[in-house]
């Protein structure tokens, strides 16, 4: 059986200014799209004891992905989000505070699935509280096979000692509001292998790393290698596209690493009818994911990436139904 990537943080309710619903949550969408383009995938979260929380369990599952990791909380409501759109449809959020999923509890049952995914994706969002924060640190080291918080150091009980593990840890920025400081994105940098950002998250961290650099190529190569090494970072600039910059280990025969071979690729913008834009970024991430466990060429990962998040720009919502096919044959002039 293949073991689904995982979505872990917030699930939510995005409401419209004419009164809409939308299934999201940056982890979730980002789950959802990975399911759509072919691979089991599956959101770690929670919700409340309310109407709201079993409505957004229905949607999840009517939407092909499990509720079985989404955890129940009698004390806090489900989230929400308040979605109003500027005249480019670039969205702002009004999110809720003191919610379910900012209560997010560690349990066996979760570790165990995070201890055998091929990839995960997170943001800065679910750690604006410290419940959260704490599982996530935790449940990121178990992903690695191992078990403690931050940096752990003992080995899961399940695990093989023989094991290596070498998932894909995405850190998806995301920034919202003020729900982020300092030491949440170094400490994110730090337990991440890969991470995406956008063009305003790029000059944000910037600024708050103190770096000289002249290009977007020179940032983003400096921070592959800032506080741990990071194999790829993707960089999206809105319709101009997105740059993509792969660090990769070249191993020794004891397993030492003897080099680095460095790579990118940057896609200009395709057209697109945006009708808004929520949910691009993380189905970008989806499918530079995917299409990278699928063995293809940086390249094509993330030209269909591109591509893709186009397409989700054309329709309402975080999670509309895209056609893989279509999306290939646009990207590459042939269906796959």
């Amino acid at each position: 059986m293949t073991h689904p990537i995982v979505g872990i943080g917030e699930l939510l309710w995005d409401v419209y200014p004419d009164g809409r619903k939308v299934a999201g949550g940056a982890p979730f969408n980002f789950a959802f799209h990975c399911h759509q383009l072919g691979h089991p995938a599956v959101i770690v979260s929670r919700v409340g004891d309310d109407a709201l929380g079993r409505e957004l369990r229905e949607r999840v599952r009517e939407l092909g992905l499990t509720d079985e990791y989404i955890q129940t909380d009698h004390d806090h409501p489900t989230g929400t989000v308040r979605v109003t759109l500027d005249a480019n449809a670039v969205p702002t959020y009004t999110i809720t505070e003191n919610v379910a999923w900012d209560f997010i509890a560690w349990d066996e049952p979760t570790a165990k699935l995070l201890s055998h995914t091929p990839a995960l994706c997170f943001g800065t969002l679910v750690q604006r509280s410290i419940w959260s924060r704490e599982t996530l640190r935790r449940l990121i080291g178990n992903a690695w096979g191992l078990a403690g918080s931050g940096r752990p150091l003992e080995l899961l009980p399940w695990v093989d000692e023989h094991e290596t593990r070498h998932p894909i840890v995405v850190f998806d920025a995301n920034l919202r509001g003020t729900f982020y400081d300092r030491e949440t994105m170094l400490s994110s940098l730090r337990d991440s292998n890969w991470c995406k950002l956008s063009d305003e998250e790029l000059a944000f961290l910037v600024g708050l790393l103190d770096l000289n650099w002249s290009n977007d190529i020179e940032v983003v190569a400096h921070l592959a290698k800032y506080r741990g090494s990071k194999e790829i970072v993707c960089l999206t600039k809105g319709s101009a596209g997105a740059l993509v910059y792969q660090r990769r280990a070249i191993l020794d025969d004891e397993q030492c690493v003897e080099s680095y071979q460095e790579a990118s690729a940057e896609e200009p913008g395709v057209p697109a009818s945006v009708v808004d834009t929520v949910g691009a970024g993380d189905s970008f991430t989806a499918a530079m994911v995917c299409l990278h466990l699928e063995g293809r060429p940086l390249s094509e990962c993330a030209r269909f990436a591109v591509h893709y998040a186009a397409r989700v720009c054309e329709q309402p919502g975080g999670t509309p139904r895209i056609d893989r096919r279509e999306v290939e044959r646009a990207a590459f002039g042939s269906g796959t």
